[in-house]
């Protein structure tokens, strides 16, 4: 049994994901794809799809006569548009998977805790700096708790849309916080930087985790590479960068884990990787809710 979905947002995010759906889904079906710019490629492209679109943002989409049907609206807009539409939506019944950093919802990373919060009306997907790097702080704290955990995204900055630089304040505060309630450190803190550089560079990722000196280093470096492995089924171009990283830093050890994240190219460049992994994880999201919720009423 297949969930009927939507797409708020016509913008970079919301285009890939609309592809994702249409190409790799065989659990979801797309209904319609709304947005604010009636000249965006976005709507465009769904059109030529024959996807019913609207330029008149959430308002329009409920007025669609698809939408009846529709079970779970993906939120590509912004932090600041997700809690009017999320108002709109919930007054009509439908669950919101949210690509912004609203942090309405609880926070979710499939890889880690996605089935605790499959019937939500609204979930979020942190950042792309979050779906990255959080997974790994988990993988470390499945051995022991870290005392502080550090992350820094680097992007393409031809990657980093309107919406994405409007929202940065909300990146930082929005993932390191989750690095704590999802990936279990004591402390968080989350940096991106957007990099000009011409040809532009694929996403990278570094995490930086204090543990007590006793740690154990094989079973962190075991729990990393399963966890690498899990995060890279839905998102292929996810990976190790190197070897691990062990070194003593003032009677603790500091684990440092780099990452790279190359785009399927759906839509998107390969280099925006950075947009791919929350293309990606949203869709997985919305496929386990599809899976348990057929279970249930099986």
């Amino acid at each position: 049994m297949s969930a009927t979905v939507a797409v708020l947002g016509s913008g970079n995010i919301g285009t890939d994901l609309m592809f994702k759906v249409i190409r790799l889904s065989e659990r979801l079906r797309l209904a319609a794809v709304a947005g604010i710019d009636p000249e965006s490629d976005g709507l465009a492209r769904a059109r030529r799809l024959d996807v019913a679109t609207t330029h008149k943002g959430v308002e329009g989409l409920v007025a669609l006569p698809e939408f009846q049907d529709v079970q779970v609206v993906f939120d590509a807009t912004s932090a600041g548009a997700h809690k009017h539409n999320y108002a709109v939506l919930r007054e009509h019944g439908k669950t919101v998977v949210d690509l912004t950093p609203a942090a309405v919802g609880p926070y979710v990373v499939p890889s880690v805790n996605m089935d605790a919060h499959v019937h939500k009306d609204n979930v979020n997907m942190v950042t792309c700096g979050g779906q990255a790097t959080i997974p790994i702080v988990a993988a470390i704290s499945r051995v022991v708790t870290p005392a502080y955990a550090e992350i820094v995204a680097s992007i393409a900055s031809k990657s980093a849309g309107p919406g994405t630089r409007a929202n940065i304040d909300e990146f930082t505060e929005t993932t390191a916080a989750a690095l704590v309630s999802v990936g279990g450190a004591s402390r968080g803190k989350a940096i991106i930087v957007l990099n000009p550089a011409d040809p532009p560079v694929v996403m990278r990722d570094t995490v930086y985790c204090l543990v007590p000196e006793s740690a154990d280093h094989d079973a962190i470096n075991r729990s990393v590479h399963e966890m690498v492995a899990a995060v890279s089924q839905y998102v292929p171009g996810y990976r190790l960068k190197q070897d691990v990283q062990f070194e003593p830093r003032d009677g603790l050890t500091q684990v440092g884990v780099f990452l790279e994240v190359t785009g399927a190219a759906h839509y998107l460049p390969a280099y925006a990787g950075n947009l791919d992994i929350m293309t990606s994880a949203a869709l997985r999201t919305a496929e386990r809710m599809s899976e348990l919720r057929a279970e249930e009423a099986a």
